[in-house]
């Protein structure tokens, strides 16, 4: 079994938009990560332009599949502000800053932020939103379900809500 970063590392580049660089990597996800198979074999076989479709239609705006972790939980945009920043503080916490490029509850930005670290608070205090996430993937009949399997399967049991 690979170490709990190379996991979550490997979790991260399989959340992001399957991009050239994505598709080269299949080969080293899959030896690295061997709980990400279902996965890695089915991005291996389809075309890159399918991939891309899929990616877009499970995670695009407005669907109930947000990789946005904030967004799963109820509440103004005044909370949902509070959150973000808790997060961002967890980042500087570890020397590290938040790309302007995405909202740092981006999950593949926090699963990439807990590879480096060993840090899984974030990931545990979202564990109500990594759940709602992974049944709803898993429900809709995407390889992506396994990816958050996965995660899932080696996080602390303990849950609780994120904190403003």
């Amino acid at each position: 079994m690979p170490s709990d970063a190379v996991l979550y590392q490997a979790a991260a580049l399989c959340l992001t938009y399957p991009d050239d660089d994505l598709i080269a990597r299949l080969p080293l996800l899959r030896e690295a990560a061997p709980q990400l198979r279902t996965f890695t074999d089915y991005a291996a076989i389809t075309s890159s332009q399918d991939l891309a479709a899929h990616y877009v239609e499970v995670f695009r705006a407005g669907n109930r599949h947000s990789l946005y972790l904030s967004r799963w939980y109820e509440g103004d945009l005044r909370r949902r502000h509070l959150l973000l920043v808790h997060i961002e503080d967890v980042y500087r916490e570890h020397g590290l800053e938040c790309s302007r490029d995405e909202l740092p509850d981006f999950l593949p930005a926090v699963l990439e932020l807990t590879s480096r670290t060993g840090d899984t608070r974030l990931l545990t205090e979202y564990r109500g939103a990594l759940e709602g996430l992974r049944a709803r993937l898993t429900g809709y009949g995407t390889p992506y379900a396994c990816v958050l399997d996965a995660v899932s399967a080696i996080l602390p049991t303990v849950c609780s809500r994120p904190r403003p």
